[in-house]
């Protein structure tokens, strides 16, 4: 058996770092053009480099989406922008569209090609035309079984990898092309600026009542009728591992530091553990499946793996995320004096027990002993988000890139 790649996505160059200390084996990231996630903080071309360098010198690899379906004018300033990304050489890019595709070949020869989701790669015939083109590896359709995924890594090249998602948010369409945003906000989710009208509540209007708004609903489960709970793989491995794919994809690339640590840090240790044994793998189950609720989420499905999704996959009554922690700062410098610095993400005060979450699997507890701004003034709380502070927390054993959070 194979060792699949963890890959897990990165928003900034922050949450780059994070991904890559806390068990990625790969990150994908998206520049500042051509990315299907434009309200993400996304990369500079100076960021990028910085990234690139940084995960290459912990042996890890970073891939960079450039995956819209791309306009006329889109393809002039693409072949400008390969021609930039070449000079600082991420591992791949990940392209959905065909004339981009070619563009990048021609452009980029030394990067490998990767295919994204978004060209819809349901079957082997797929998978083998990329491949001819040059391709060296296709992310299948969310929509896909184990056992068609099975049937795919039968009927294609060996050096053909294959990447799926095991965990995040679905989409109601498939692969993710939808036509839903542009029609209703004119912001086209197909060129990255989705504004998730899938996951609003919806209301009848009879067209001779205007302002009388009636629930849609089929019975009394609500009316959220497009909310499909997040995908989650953590149970299931040994599956996937069987199945032959190479790349375990995470979704997230607008996410926090907190989820890119949580997710790649449980299924790190859950993959290795498999490859020492199945028991050990088995046997750490609960704790996986506590940790990876650490993060927000939309309660969990298995997706397509095991046959068709049905009534249970969705959540029809609210349209808000699951939260267990709440997401404090990542851990920038720690003082000589043993203070800790952090850009604030949520308020806190002094005297809350708070914890610390390592890279290396651990959880610690801690109470606040003090908060402090850059000029040494006394906090008794930090309210104000983005604010940059120093926390004491006792005798804690604390590192540069670990996470504090709170349990709600």
């Amino acid at each position: 058996m194979n060792k699949p790649e963890l890959l897990i996505p990165a928003s900034n160059l922050e949450t780059l770092k994070v991904a890559v200390l806390y068990g990625a084996d790969a990150v994908y990231i998206g520049g500042e053009a051509f990315s299907l996630r434009a309200a993400a903080d996304n990369f500079s071309y100076d960021d990028m480099r910085e990234g690139i360098a940084f995960a290459h010198s912990k042996g890890k690899k970073v891939y960079v989406t450039a995956n819209i379906l791309a306009h006329n004018n889109d393809l002039k300033e693409a072949e400008e922008y390969f021609a930039e990304l070449k000079s600082i050489a991420p591992d791949a890019l990940i392209i959905s569209d065909p004339g981009m595709f070619n563009i990048a070949k021609k452009v980029c020869p030394d990067i490998e090609l990767h295919v994204s989701t978004q060209a819809n790669n349901t079957n082997y015939g797929t998978y083998n035309f990329w491949h001819s083109l040059g391709a060296k590896r296709v992310v299948s359709a969310r929509e896909l079984s184990l056992k068609e995924l099975r049937e795919i890594r039968d009927n294609i090249p060996a050096d053909l990898e294959i990447e799926t998602f095991v965990h995040g948010a679905m989409c109601i369409s498939y692969s993710g092309r939808c036509l839903l945003s542009n029609f209703m906000t004119s912001r086209d989710a197909n060129q990255g600026a989705c504004t998730h009208p899938c996951r609003w509540k919806y209301s009848i209007v009879e067209e001779e009542r205007p302002g009388e708004y009636m629930p849609v609903f089929e019975n009394e489960r609500g009316t959220y009728i497009f909310n499909s709970k997040d995908l989650c793989m953590i149970e299931y491995i040994p599956e996937l591992v069987s199945a032959g794919i190479d790349s375990l994809k995470v979704e997230g690339r607008m996410k926090t530091a907190l989820y890119v640590a949580t997710c790649a840090r449980t299924y790190r240790l859950a993959i290795d553990d498999y490859f020492k044994s199945e028991n050990t793998y088995r046997n750490n189950m609960e704790w996986y499946k506590e940790q990876i609720s650490a993060c927000t989420y939309r309660k969990f499905t298995t997706g397509f793996f095991f046959g068709r999704p049905d009534k249970d996959t969705q959540i029809y009554d609210s349209n808000t995320y699951e939260k267990k922690y709440t997401y404090l700062g990542l851990i920038e410098d720690v003082s000589p004096e043993g203070r800790v610095r952090i850009t604030q993400k949520n308020k806190f005060s002094v005297g809350e027990v708070i914890e610390v979450m390592r890279p290396d699997g651990t959880n610690r507890e801690y109470e606040v002993k003090g908060i402090y701004t850059l000029d040494g003034e006394s906090r008794e709380s930090a309210p104000h988000p983005k604010e940059v502070l120093y926390i004491d927390l006792g005798d804690a054993i604390v590192d540069e890139y670990d996470i504090l959070r709170r349990r709600e």
